[in-house]
């Protein structure tokens, strides 16, 4: 399980090293290979551990070809899909593509979310958090069943 938030720099080649907390799992997990992807909601990417990824990708390969909504998730999520393997000093080499995308610079986050990791620019998660946060101080915008959960 994920859980946590990491500020973590990419080297002027692309490479960020998974903070050492996770490389464990990582490699009990799932031999510490990773599959990177794009978030379709926000310019982040998604980090999953590779048997998790698979359980995914093979429900969306099993969404209809012929839905054109389903078609778009497919080619967005499947087809940035991304194979990396942890390297001997825990880094991972992520694609231009992806950075790109992500608009990720030197500064980045590395969130957990239970199963899988996202990937954010420093300043681009700093805007999304604040502005999440001021929807959550709007007990209007929240759904019924988090309202019943207690902190």
């Amino acid at each position: 399980m994920f859980r946590g938030l990491n500020t973590i720099n990419l080297d002027a080649k692309g490479r960020l090293a998974i903070p050492t907390k996770y490389r464990e799992q990582l490699t009990e997990l799932c031999g510490a290979r990773l599959v990177v992807t794009i978030d379709t909601e926000e310019h982040c990417l998604l980090v999953y551990p590779l048997n998790e990824w698979e359980q995914i990708e093979a429900k969306i390969q099993a969404l209809p070809t012929f839905n054109p909504a389903a078609r778009r998730i497919q080619r967005l999520l499947i087809g940035h899909a991304t194979d990396l393997e942890l390297d001997g000093s825990g880094r991972i080499l992520l694609p231009q593509t992806l950075r790109d995308y992500a608009r990720l610079d030197k500064e980045s986050v590395l969130i957990g979310q239970g199963k899988k990791l996202e990937l954010w620019s420093k300043e681009e998660w700093e805007g999304r958090r604040d502005a999440y946060l001021d929807m959550v101080s709007d007990a209007d915008q929240l759904p019924e069943e988090v309202l019943s959960i207690s902190l």
